[in-house]
């Protein structure tokens, strides 16, 4: 009987066992289930979505808009309209993207009043592309840009236009955007009377200005912008609108210190374009009020037009030349402008640029970048310049077939001579193969 008894107990403590080990499964089974349930996507927190949608592309965005109605709430909401590019081509003649009609229509209904950061990037060279720009600037009556851009990939697009047509879309942002502080309207045909629009409703907001290769704007033009807008930091335009009044007022006590002047110093006829010259005076002026500011210059002429040119001190900083240029003027460049930190020249000659360079290492105390084009130099010559210039020259560019071995140093030899002065490895550019 005992051992019945014990045998009962047994058996019941080893049911009450594999019960419990049954329970605890399910329950671990309903805790695995539980973990694996899908998500409620519809229902996510439209500040994440926002916050997806703000790493997609356009396209993207809009497929993932389609899934419920919460995402396509979120993919109107104006936080991700405030900036935009429309890209705009020819589909009959190019393969290029371009930013679909039916999308500019949606835009313009429901989001023209959230966008600030606009830019137009006609990506063909069609006359079409460029009135289509236009006719989506003068929709945009509700808007209040802070930036915008007119880039043309393919010239001349936006001057094939008629200039009354161009201007009058343009004066639409200008009147109604009162904040605008970046503009940037290269190769168009904006004018006198429209900058004096621009400068009427946005004068206190304005810090970029870039409108090189404007041909009906004038130096009265650009000297009204300067006068006015006394928060401008940033302006690039050709050398034709560069005066000493302009710089003169750049300079005032009103204005803030400039940080960035581009001049483009460009001829299209040789010997038919008269270049005028820069008063020393007005320079100084202007670096004692802007003394850190950066002066690139691009210069795209013919050697017989280089004679105005640095005949004095000039605070340039990064200099390009995209033409041949002569010995004459890279040994004046060597000796006006201590402030140069890059240099760049694409072509010189036949005769070696040794002493020139010698006294560009000499005089330029912080120059930093060079590249040289098809500009002969001796081996002796361009170790002795690295040498001279040291660690500072973070780049440094030259092809190999340039460079003239003498007695001192071969091309073999002169790989490690540079890199030794430079403080790292160095190799000359090498002419490409195929």
């Amino acid at each position: 009987m005992k051992r019945g008894r014990k045998t009962n107990e047994a058996n019941s403590s080893s049911s009450e066992d594999t019960a419990g080990k049954e329970s605890k499964r399910h329950k671990v089974a309903e805790k695995k289930t539980t973990v694996v349930q899908s998500p409620d996507w519809a229902n996510l927190l439209q500040d994440i979505i926002l916050q997806v949608f703000q790493y997609l592309p356009l396209l993207d965005r809009a497929h993932a808009s389609q899934v419920c109605r919460s995402w396509n709430q979120v993919f109107h909401m104006p936080d991700l309209w405030r900036c935009f590019e429309f890209e705009l081509n020819q589909p009959a003649t190019s393969n290029l993207r371009t930013t679909h009609p039916e999308l500019i229509k949606q835009i313009i209904k429901r989001h023209s009043n959230h966008l600030q950061y606009v830019s137009f990037k006609v990506v063909d060279s069609s006359k079409e592309s460029a009135e289509a720009a236009c006719d989506i600037l003068s929709q945009l009556v509700n808007c209040s840009l802070k930036t915008l851009g007119l880039i043309s990939t393919a010239r001349p697009s936006f001057m094939d236009l008629p200039k009354s047509h161009f201007i009058s879309a343009l004066t639409v942002v200008f009147v109604n955007s009162k904040s605008l502080s970046s503009l940037k309207i290269d190769d168009t045909p904006v004018d006198d009377p429209s900058l004096k629009v621009l400068v009427a409703n946005n004068s206190d907001t304005l810090k970029l200005l870039k409108m090189s290769s404007c041909p009906h704007v004038s130096p009265a033009g650009i000297l009204c912008v300067a006068d006015q807008c006394h928060g401008l930091r940033e302006l690039a335009l050709n050398y034709h609108l560069l005066s000493d009044e302009l710089l003169l007022a750049l300079s005032s006590e009103k204005h803030v210190r400039l940080e960035h002047l581009r001049i483009d110093v460009v001829s299209e006829n040789p010997g038919q374009t008269q270049f005028h010259t820069i008063q020393k005076s007005s320079w100084d002026a202007f670096i004692k009020h802007s003394p850190k500011v950066n002066l690139v210059m691009y210069f795209f002429l013919y050697e017989e037009e280089f004679d105005p040119f640095f005949r004095y001190e000039t605070p340039v900083t990064h200099l390009y030349f995209g033409r041949s240029v002569s010995k004459d003027v890279l040994g004046r460049v060597g000796m006006t402008c201590p402030r140069l930190v890059e240099l760049v020249v694409c072509a010189n000659g036949l005769r070696p640029l040794d002493e020139e360079l010698i006294c560009i290492a000499e005089r330029c105390k912080f120059l930093s970048a060079v590249g040289l084009g098809e500009c002969e130099v001796s081996c002796s010559a361009f170790v002795e310049f690295v040498k001279m210039c040291g660690g500072r020259l973070s780049q440094l560019s030259i092809m190999e077939e340039v460079l003239i071995p003498d007695q001192k140093y071969s091309l073999e030899q002169i790989h490690w001579e540079v890199s030794k002065h430079l403080g790292r490895v160095w190799f000359p550019d090498m002419m490409p193969t195929w």
